[in-house]
């Protein structure tokens, strides 16, 4: 059974850091580009940020470059999201997603809440 398992979600004031993690199992998981969606409240879900396996390349969305940083280990099936600088507008619910390259396949995690809140 494929999963990804989402962790780090919570509270924090703005200008705080939070990271996130996914833990993935049930597929090969170095074949797959990981990203982290997000969707607020009353918006429609947007992309974050992506990373291929080899090389490790990134992709950020223009809202949060240079303040999230995306990050894998293959050796652990974790893909991680740290975000620094955090405003109430990165308040949603963060979604780990899995696609392989190639194929049509395309896993989801259950979303991990984020509120940026003073």
């Amino acid at each position: 059974q494929v999963q990804l398992v989402e962790s780090g979600g919570g509270l924090v004031q703005p200008g705080g850091s939070l990271r996130l993690s996914c833990a993935a199992s049930g597929f090969t998981f170095n074949n797959y580009v990981m990203k982290w969606y997000r969707q607020a409240p009353g918006k429609e879900r947007e992309l974050v940020a992506s990373i291929t396996s080899y090389p490790r390349t990134t992709n950020y969305a223009d809202s949060v470059k240079g303040r999230f940083t995306i990050s894998r280990d293959n050796a652990k099936n974790t893909v991680y999201l740290q975000m620094n600088s955090l405003s109430p507008e990165d308040t949603a619910v963060y979604y780990c997603n899995a696609v392989h390259p190639l194929r049509f396949n395309n896993y989801w995690g259950q979303g991990t809440q984020v509120t940026v809140s003073s």
